[in-house]
């Protein structure tokens, strides 16, 4: 039952993170303006993402355009799709599976098959974590390299959004969530006496007088 519920607390922590990586690639919130000297007070607020721009007026209007160009984008955004969506779509593939080996489904016979099966789900989960880590991490680097570079104009300088540290909370939940999965898979494997009780029972034969027999059968 151990190892059945460490499956469970880390499918729970994997959904979790999936749904934050899904918000992270969808918010426009990868970079920010930076306020600096005389820019602190301003009229408008500029955020940059993966999919479009937004400008937030002090009046609170919002206006956001979706980028009409592909190619007309930067290395790292382009990069950052893609990797972005193979880890979205990568932690798609590793919740079926995940589900057809954990111990409280009946997708997959119990046994050693079925543990291993859970653990490829979770080792999926974890490379989905460290996939979404690399254009996260690569985003930011160029933001902060930038916010330091003395020849980069102060009206051009960005900080880091909020959906990077979303992007990163998801990442590490993924990673802790996939890393739990394993370890339930791993202890049913090597301790059998620990996982998930499944009964099974006959059905019910009918008596000669038409009702059901009273009998329980396992």
């Amino acid at each position: 039952m151990g190892s059945a519920a460490l499956e469970i607390l880390g499918l729970v922590l994997c959904l979790v993170g999936w749904v934050g990586l899904i918000l992270a690639c969808g918010l426009p919130m990868w970079q920010v303006t930076a306020f600096l000297d005389h820019n602190i007070v301003t009229a408008q607020t500029t955020w940059k993402g993966l999919w479009m721009s937004c400008v937030v007026q002090s009046t609170g209007h919002m206006q956001c355009k979706v980028y009409d160009s592909v190619l007309a984008l930067s290395t790292e955004v382009q990069a950052a799709r893609a990797l972005t969506v193979g880890a979205v779509l990568l932690a798609l593939v590793a919740l079926f599976v995940t589900l057809a080996g954990a111990q409280c489904t009946t997708c997959v016979a119990p046994g050693p098959g079925k543990a291993r099966v859970a653990l490829t789900g979770g080792a999926l989960y974890a490379l989905c974590g460290l996939l979404a880590l690399v254009p996260l991490c690569w985003f930011a680097n160029i933001v902060v390299r930038e916010f330091y570079d003395p020849t980069v104009p102060m009206s051009q300088k960005y900080e880091l959004g909020a959906a990077l540290y979303i992007g990163w909370a998801a990442s590490a939940l993924l990673m802790c969530g996939g890393g739990l999965v394993c370890c339930g898979a791993w202890v049913c494997a090597g301790r059998p006496d620990l996982s998930f009780p499944v009964k099974y029972s006959a059905p019910r034969r009918p008596a000669a007088g038409g009702d059901y027999d009273k009998k329980n059968y396992v």
